[in-house]
């Protein structure tokens, strides 16, 4: 079990929104207008999404029964989505309840096309790459599950203790396994995602937030949705 190598250090407060009957600008005026004050931190940028899952989908399936404690494992970079990766990062995502941490490595820069195999990607990037033995080992016996990207926005409120990133313009893709070759694309430009993320010791005032929000709280992940998407397609 992969569980018994992980030691997040820190966690915090992950509380997801799904924007329902609202678009993007609606949904940023919420965001602008809620009383905890938030103003735009950071440039908006493309974030791209490389998920591994065992051969029987552990992970997805740990999401969609509601495990308390679940992992996701991924290689993450931002901006272009085939091409030249420059700063990519494998993320272990740690979920305990509404509790999230993640352990992050950075990995050496590589081409990524649409014939990109994870054999090649295992032994040129993740085998020369500074990544614990166990991880490295733990990484083989898992498949390409899902490519997906999306562009995020970041807020922060006035207090700096609540941070809100929204989420839109998601596309998904399915790997064939026989060939690896990323197919399928699957746009859902009207699935929103809003996230409000927080320390623990900031919970008794989040609250305040989130009852100003028009929106419902939500288990859902982009993993799972991007899952879901592909199949029924």
């Amino acid at each position: 079990m992969i569980h018994k190598f992980l030691n997040p250090k820190k966690f915090r407060y992950e509380r997801k929104f799904l924007v329902e009957e609202l678009g993007k600008k609606e949904a940023l005026f919420v965001i602008k207008e809620n009383p905890a004050m938030f103003s735009e931190i950071f440039h908006e940028r493309r974030i791209n999404n490389i998920y591994f899952d065992s051969s029987n989908m552990e992970s997805y399936h740990d999401n969609v029964m509601g495990n308390s404690q679940r992992v996701k494992i991924r290689i993450r970079w931002y901006n272009d989505l085939f091409g030249h990766i420059k700063k990519p990062v494998l993320e272990i995502k740690i979920r305990n309840n509404e509790l999230g941490s993640k352990q992050s490595y950075q990995l050496k820069p590589f081409i990524l096309g649409n014939n990109t195999s994870k054999d090649w990607l295992i032994k040129e990037v993740i085998c020369k790459s500074s990544l614990p033995r166990w991880l490295v080992e733990h990484i083989k016996s898992l498949k390409f599950a899902l490519l997906n990207s999306y562009t995020r926005r970041y807020f922060r409120s006035a207090d700096k203790k609540y941070r809100i990133t929204i989420d839109y313009d998601l596309k998904f893709n399915e790997i064939f396994q026989n060939n690896n070759k990323f197919v399928k694309t699957i746009n859902h430009k009207e699935y929103i995602i809003l996230e409000l993320k927080y320390e623990r010791d900031a919970d008794e005032g989040a609250e305040n937030i989130t009852n100003s929000f028009p929106f419902r709280l939500t288990k859902s992940s982009k993993f799972v949705s991007g899952i879901d998407s592909i199949s029924e397609a």
